[in-house]
């Protein structure tokens, strides 16, 4: 089959790879029909080292079960099925807290042998805990959006909770990139008064405008802390979502916290500490967040996606084919492109 193979910083390429088989009892074999260029993936873009074995690429799919372990008992070949963007069991004590990141028998996406999304085919380690059958077919408009579940709208959504949104609440979103957008969309799920989108590409806030973004702070660094504090009265957001994970961005996000609020980080951090340590613990304000553990939210989200209630799919603004993938990362990391659907 084709795949997507990463050699080091830039050096993309779709190539011929060995085509996957059920190994374990517990595995299902996807032909993937959607796939996507994450933001995540654009960190190894620009920094990878260069490797002679390659990497293979991509963590967020929908595809149909080809084929099923002798173990596997919640879908069968033909299904229609969406994954997150690790797999796990869904059984040990971790998943049933609802961590299915930090899953004692998970893995990631195109890591030890487990083929990577953004390709023909993956073998799918632990399909009972980790794949959710889709009610639509392969073609159904909805793609985009269920294609989101997968892992932007799921990390969004994660973003929001970590931050502890909630009704009448005042929100900013550091970051307008699809996980920043699809923070919008949760914070206004989760019945934020007031969001605010921090953000300097016109078009990206414009599209957080129309999923429920109040006000536009296009500022950056003193400035863009100074105006979120003007439009709160000098007080600061009760919840801010990190979505982007560089060293500025995760000061913004601290600095425009108000007292006893909280900071929901998502964004991939860059820096090993946090910074501002003495200031935030007196301003007693909560950290949390990580990897979001999007298999536990698929089902929750997953009616509002069915029923037009949100339209996270709206992030995708190019679809690329295969053979367009390599192009497809420069657009992103150019910043031509807001994100990448693969439709194979």
């Amino acid at each position: 089959m084709r795949a997507t193979v990463m050699y080091g910083a830039g050096e993309v390429r779709v190539e011929t790879v060995p085509d996957p088989g059920l190994l374990e009892p517990t595995d299902a074999l996807v032909r993937v029909t959607r796939s996507a260029i994450c933001g995540s993936d654009l960190w190894p873009y620009n920094q990878m080292e260069h490797t002679d074995t390659g990497r293979r690429m991509g963590h967020e799919f929908i595809g149909l079960v080809e084929d099923v372990g002798a173990e596997v008992s919640t879908m069968k070949a033909g299904d229609l099925v969406v994954t997150p963007f690790v797999w796990s069991d869904g059984t040990c004590v971790f998943c049933r807290e609802g961590l299915h990141t930090s899953c004692l028998h998970g893995g990631r996406y195109g890591m030890d042998g487990v083929d990577g999304g953004q390709g023909e085919a993956v073998r799918v380690p632990q399909a009972d805990g980790t794949l959710v059958v889709l009610p639509v077919g392969p073609d159904d408009e909805l793609m985009p959006s269920l294609l989101t579940l997968s892992d932007v709208m799921a990390t969004g959504h994660y973003a929001a909770l970590s931050a502890k949104v909630g009704p009448g609440k005042t929100v900013a979103v550091v970051g307008d990139g699809a996980v920043g957008l699809c923070g919008v969309i949760a914070a206004r799920r989760l019945g934020a008064e007031r969001i605010i989108i921090l953000g300097r590409h016109a078009g990206r806030t414009a599209l957080a405008e129309e999923f429920g973004a109040t006000d536009v702070v296009s500022e950056r660094g003193d400035e863009a802390v100074e105006r979120v504090h003007e439009l709160t009265d000098g007080l600061g957001a009760h919840s801010v979502l990190e979505c982007v994970g560089l060293e500025q961005s995760t000061i913004t996000a601290l600095e425009i916290a108000r007292p006893g609020g909280a900071v929901g980080r998502v964004g991939v951090p860059q820096e090993d500490s946090i910074p501002l340590g003495v200031q935030i613990f007196f301003k007693n304000v909560t950290i949390g967040g990580g990897p979001a553990p999007a298999r536990a939210y698929i089902e929750e989200l997953l009616p509002d996606v069915l029923e037009g209630r949100i339209e996270p799919g709206r992030v995708f603004d190019r679809v690329a084919s295969l053979d367009e993938v390599p192009d497809g990362y420069r657009a992103m990391n150019e910043r031509e492109a807001l994100k990448v659907l693969i439709d194979l």
